[in-house]
């Protein structure tokens, strides 16, 4: 069943892959209009991406461009972009493709599908699966929610490697304040730009607002300046 928000003694169904309330000519799906429209966008474009990746990946087995060998070793160095390998490897996008299909054949009591050849050649066959009876999963598939995510997160994987898009690196922000039992934690903590979220890995504490993050900067110069004084 979808989700649902409570007014009154009504339940209003909610989108199960975003959580917005459907619209009143949604109240026979699972999954709304935009987020299916969102996926199906998604699903059009791995089959492409996943030639690019593959294009990569070839060129990246350490042959050089003449065809011979760049060392006297039959055992080609290892890739520098494990990353792209993973997804092009028969474990990487045709496999989690391959169980969304295989997971939605099994509801609609259809066969699983044979063996689909290498990667290349079962990937625009799973996608073209997946577009032509994904309005049957938004409408009646309990799962469709998380299937969405899957494929958001798949494609998203797929772009940036694609667009080279790089991951912010981590920098030091100091210690932990927090005092854990009789001791102070002081775990080093570390930031990215990607996110506004810093989360302690020792003692579990969050910091996620402007507001927090003053008060962790507070908290920080407080330790050491009672450090500062004890050593004094």
């Amino acid at each position: 069943m979808s989700g649902a928000v409570e007014s009154g003694d009504y339940v209003w169904p909610t989108c199960l892959a975003c959580g917005r309330d459907l619209w009143t000519n949604e109240l026979d799906r699972l999954a709304c209009r935009p987020c299916e429209e969102r996926t199906a966008a998604r699903i059009a474009e791995l089959p492409a991406l996943f030639r690019q990746l593959d294009t990569t990946a070839a060129l990246m087995k350490g042959a050089s461009r003449s065809g011979s060998p760049t060392s006297g070793s039959r055992t080609p160095p290892i890739p520098p972009r494990l990353d792209v390998l993973n997804l092009v490897s028969p474990g990487g996008v045709a496999a989690r493709l391959g169980a969304i299909e295989d997971a939605w054949r099994a509801t609609l009591g259809w066969t699983i599908a044979p063996w689909r050849g290498s990667p290349a050649q079962a990937v625009p066959r799973l996608a073209e699966f997946l577009a032509n009876n994904l309005l049957w999963a938004c409408s009646s598939y309990e799962a469709v929610g998380q299937n969405i995510d899957d494929l958001r997160r798949l494609h998203g994987e797929c772009a940036a490697l694609v667009n080279d898009e790089r991951r912010p690196g981590r920098v030091q922000i100091g210690n932990c304040p927090m005092q854990v039992g009789d001791e102070l934690c002081w775990t080093p903590l570390t930031a990215t730009a990607a996110s506004h979220r810093v989360r302690c890995g020792g003692c579990g504490t969050r910091w996620e607002t402007l507001g927090e993050w003053r008060e962790l900067r507070a908290a920080q110069e407080a330790v050491l300046a009672e450090a500062a004084g004890v050593a004094a």
